[in-house]
């Protein structure tokens, strides 16, 4: 497609504002550009055209299946968005005062509420801008317990090998060392090195549970047990909440703090760069810890902002992003508890049901019922064939099809991770493990047609080092 410049016609021009209605005003000379800015000049046509075109470029939920693993891109009710904009809710000013404010202060209540009522915590946060900004707010949580305690020995953070990628570098970034545990071969954490690890360093654990590679650990219980008596504390990864939650508790499992992906979860997407949530909730004592101010109904029934003193302080300006949080409560509302445990009953569903199809072709990295994703292992293919995951993912775009997240987790070499979610119907999934299965066949009969998928997309395969190591992101007028 062209881009804008080059629809570009020197003189054209489209008028999309409004005539002025306040007095008119001239900037003061320094404040000028020496010269006008090089934008294109089109007509309402072909700007409306362009953008069009665009869109068409552009692959979501809404236009096939999209099985991202640990990403949960499943379908987000327009219904949401219609709530958020809102006039009262996106056109609120955050200095303006709280008694003009009260239906916000009511979301972030109820958000509240409903939320530690899921999670099993007693408190919850909405500052946090996305879900590792969430993780790295949870480790300051347990980094500002132990200093309150005198316990400067314990700087080390215990990960399992099947965490989620931005585990480590939060807890680096929150001044922990890091510890990695590894898996047992079920592919939940293997408990004698956890034990083994644990110790008077330990500050806690971070784990993704379930795991990356779709597995509920079986001993969550023990493995919180050993933490706790270690004296470190437990974080729960919610980023894989879809598949659990209305059914099992990150506060029942014994951790102490949790962040939630509002938009995996609770339908509120943050493509394109932002905004997103990550919601953070902490359990006992560890509440009084969190960050900002925290909403409080008063003897009147009227809301306010309450500062916590030993609060670990701002980590974003203001109160996180708000209309993300309305979203996120138009879902919960709409579904109720019974609709959330129905939904990541079905993404578990869904899962097993795709999982099942595709294993007679191909290994699945965890044996048994995975939760709301699963992970190929395509090392025997490419063994034997010299196709590799990357290749099967790239031809499943030819079809139709979003690909599957590709070599994570970083414990399976050649995986390709799927997460159907709950909103694809069996249709929909018959007719992907068909594609699928067919691809997997292909490595045999035709390899040399996998390597130089895909061929019916926008833009066609690219030299991946080249891309990687010499991008071109900005385009110049010659």
């Amino acid at each position: 497609m062209k881009l804008i410049f080059e629809r570009s016609v020197p003189g054209r021009s489209t008028t999309i504002f409004p005539e002025c209605d306040v007095p008119e005003t001239t900037l003061p000379e320094s404040f000028l550009r020496a010269e006008k800015p090089d934008l294109p000049e089109v007509s309402e046509t072909d700007l409306s055209r362009h953008y069009q075109e665009l869109s068409k470029q552009v692959y979501g939920v809404c236009d096939g299946f999209y099985p991202l693993g640990s990403c949960t891109m499943k379908y987000n009710p327009s219904v949401n968005e219609e709530a958020a904009a809102l006039p009262g809710f996106a056109g609120l000013h955050p200095l303006q005062p709280v008694e003009t404010a009260q239906g916000a202060l009511r979301v972030l209540r109820l958000s509240e509420q409903y939320l530690c009522e899921l999670t099993g915590m007693d408190e919850m946060t909405f500052e946090p801008a996305a879900g590792a900004h969430g993780e790295f707010t949870g480790l300051l949580l347990i980094k500002k317990y132990h200093e309150l305690r005198g316990d400067a020995a314990r700087t080390k953070i215990l990960v399992p090998d099947s965490a989620h990628g931005t585990n480590p570098a939060s807890a680096t970034m929150a001044g922990f060392e890091v510890v990695n545990i590894p898996s047992a071969p079920d592919g939940g954490v293997d408990l004698t090195a956890l034990a083994e690890a644990a110790g008077p360093d330990t500050a806690g654990l971070m784990l993704t549970n379930p795991n990356t590679l779709g597995i509920f650990d079986r001993n969550i219980l023990e493995i919180t047990r050993i933490v706790h008596e270690a004296g470190g504390l437990c974080y729960y990864d919610g980023a894989n909440l879809n598949a659990v939650v209305g059914n099992a508790r990150p506060g029942d499992m014994g951790f102490d703090v949790v962040h939630l992906n509002m938009h995996k979860t609770f339908s509120t997407p943050h493509g394109g760069g932002g905004p997103g949530a990550g919601a953070v909730g902490a359990k006992g004592d560890m509440a009084k810890y969190l960050p900002g101010e925290h909403v409080v109904e008063k003897a009147d029934g009227t809301l306010a902002f309450e500062k916590k003193e030993q609060s670990i302080g701002r980590i974003r300006s203001y109160y996180g992003n708000f209309l993300v949080q309305v979203k996120a409560l138009a879902y919960i509302l709409m579904l109720g508890g019974d609709g959330l445990r129905d939904a990541s009953q079905n993404a578990v569903l869904n899962a097993n049901y795709l999982r099942v199809l595709l294993a007679p072709y191909c290994k699945v990295a965890a044996e048994g019922i995975c939760m709301h994703e699963f992970v190929l292992d395509l090392a025997e293919i490419k063994e034997r064939t010299g196709i590799s995951a990357m290749d099967i993912a790239k031809s499943m775009l030819d079809h139709g099809m979003h690909a599957p997240t590709m070599y994570f987790p970083l414990i399976v070499h050649e995986a390709l991770m799927f997460e159907p979610t709950e909103t694809e119907s069996k249709e929909t999934l018959d007719e992907a493990a068909a594609i699928i299965i067919e691809l997997l066949k292909m490595a045999d009969t035709d390899p040399e047609a996998l390597h130089s998928a895909p061929c019916h997309t926008p833009i066609s395969r690219p030299d991946e080092v080249k891309a990687a190591r010499t991008p071109v992101l900005t385009w110049k007028r010659a």
